[in-house]
């Protein structure tokens, strides 16, 4: 009988060899299934198989460990063990990662062997009405960084009068050390669909976009082909959906912005009102969510809102993929619910930094996210508690960095970052921005008088900007600003 492996097909894996990989495992005479990735980036390209206690891996691997992962060598020093086992994953909370590493992207009875598509069963056996009520039971918040209740989005869309109406999922990940959004686009597309799916089911909309990054055009490729057998399996039920390619704007991560880029405009924030909710998409009732928000909708119908809030903390329900990135021995992909402590990621699961230094700060949420000190990293990973200190959660996504870091030279890239991907519709982010970077250079030049100066640019940016592009960016400045001022006076 042909040993099968599993090889991941992720982008991440690819970047590091794993075609290369498989194609001489297939040579080898093995049968080879290219999987998702597990998230377990230092461990790609990984190679499992099956065996009685469950699948064993070896990893990182190359064409030249072949031999002893077909040999079944547990003693070789690439055996990672039993991936079940592994305390990286055992100590995880996948609800929407459930199927990461296990199913074939594009293969619709792997995911629905693996429990994919019983939400939309679920959902098809309810009313409109019952539908909105579960995803506003379950507490479930958006998972771009607004954390809006997505059962008022969806309510208010559902009451909006309109022959028309559109679902729109915001996949536009452009937060530094983010990448949930491609692994599920990649890995688990069906989840997706199934997710939008619900949501047109419950508002009445008949059409739907998927907004994807151009920087991710493998994630495209794959997903447009998994609609198609979707449609193909009857999934979509005339529902009809699409995946779009934006053209490189950070801002458009901003969803007014997005719809503009959508409607084949320059990617611009608009004013509001009127919202989305109600005059969105070629000024039609729209609901836009975040692409971790609608992956989450499946568990919810599945298994039930009660079940979903009971993961997490007082309003932060549910779980959230962090994405571990930056001076890391194990950067990787980490879902547990909200409650989890910075420090629990960056030594439990991230096992410290790469450089052997220690950790002076971590970026939390992105580009415009807060800098979090030592002093913090025991604040609970919640939307309150981080609203709280000063920060965000963002997408979730988390770099570090060690001590060697300039803090005062990263608080002048998040000014410069903004003046560079500004849209330029309000003032005090378009010259804010520019006039930040100024600031700071001269304050670095020795100038200690520009600090109050700064931090009442800071002030009017975060009160004047007419989207979080303009109002976040004060935030890694400020962070910096205040829990490492020595970086500045230097």
């Amino acid at each position: 009988m042909r040993p099968r492996l599993y090889i991941p097909e992720d982008s991440c894996a690819l970047a590091v060899g794993a075609d290369d990989v498989a194609e001489v495992a297939a040579a080898h005479g093995a049968e080879v299934w290219r999987t998702s990735s597990r998230g377990l980036f230092w461990l790609e390209p990984l190679i499992e198989v099956d065996t009685p206690e469950g699948r064993f891996g070896w990893g990182p691997c190359t064409a030249a460990d072949l031999p002893a992962v077909l040999a079944g060598d547990r003693s070789h020093p690439k055996a990672v063990g039993l991936l079940a086992e592994l305390p990286y994953l055992k100590n995880q909370q996948r609800l929407t990662f459930a199927r990461a590493g296990l199913t074939r992207p594009l293969s619709l009875a792997d995911y629905e062997a693996h429990g994919g598509g019983a939400g939309l069963r679920a959902a098809r056996a309810m009313t409109p009405e019952a539908i909105v009520q579960a995803v506003t039971d379950s507490g479930l918040r958006g998972r771009g960084g607004a954390a809006f209740p997505a059962g008022i989005k969806w309510r208010t869309v559902a009451q909006t009068p309109g022959e028309l109406k559109y679902v729109v999922c915001n996949g536009d990940e452009g937060d530094s050390g983010t990448y949930a959004d491609r692994m599920l686009l990649e890995g688990d597309p069906f989840l997706l669909i199934e997710g939008m799916a619900i949501a047109a089911r419950a508002v009445g909309a008949a059409r739907g976009y998927v907004y994807a990054r151009s920087e991710y055009p493998r994630s495209v490729e794959v997903f447009g082909r998994a609609i198609e057998v979707a449609r193909a399996a009857g999934w979509l039920d005339g529902f009809d959906l699409e995946v779009r390619m934006g053209a490189g704007s950070y801002v458009c991560g901003e969803e007014t912005a997005m719809l503009e880029s959508l409607e084949g405009r320059r990617g611009v924030v608009r004013a509001k009102p009127p919202l989305p909710a109600i005059a969105g998409l070629f000024g039609r009732p729209t609901v836009i969510n975040n692409l971790l928000t609608l992956a989450a909708v499946p568990t919810i119908l599945a298994e039930g809102p009660a079940f979903y809030r009971d993961f997490g903390v007082g309003r932060s329900t549910g779980t959230m993929p962090f994405q571990l990135a930056g001076n890391l021995r194990f950067a990787g992909l980490v879902e547990r619910a909200f409650g989890v402590t910075l420090r629990e990621l960056l030594f439990d699961y991230g096992g410290g930094s790469a450089s052997g230094r220690p950790i002076k700060a971590v970026q939390v949420g992105g580009p415009l996210g807060s800098y979090v000190p030592e002093a913090q990293w025991d604040v609970p990973l919640a939307y309150e508690s981080y609203a709280a200190i000063g920060a965000v959660l963002g997408h979730g996504g988390l770099v570090v960095h060690d001590d060697r870091a300039d803090m005062a030279r990263l608080a002048r890239y998040a000014m410069a970052f903004c003046a560079q991907e500004s849209c330029g519709k309000c003032t005090p982010c378009r010259i804010g921005s520019t006039r930040g970077v100024e600031v700071i250079d001269k304050f670095l030049a020795g100038d200690a008088r520009q600090e109050e100066l700064l931090r009442d640019l800071c002030d009017t940016m975060v009160h004047g900007s007419l989207c979080a592009m303009g109002s976040m960016t004060p935030l890694p400045v400020l962070s910096a600003l205040n829990h490492y001022p020595g970086d500045f006076r230097r």
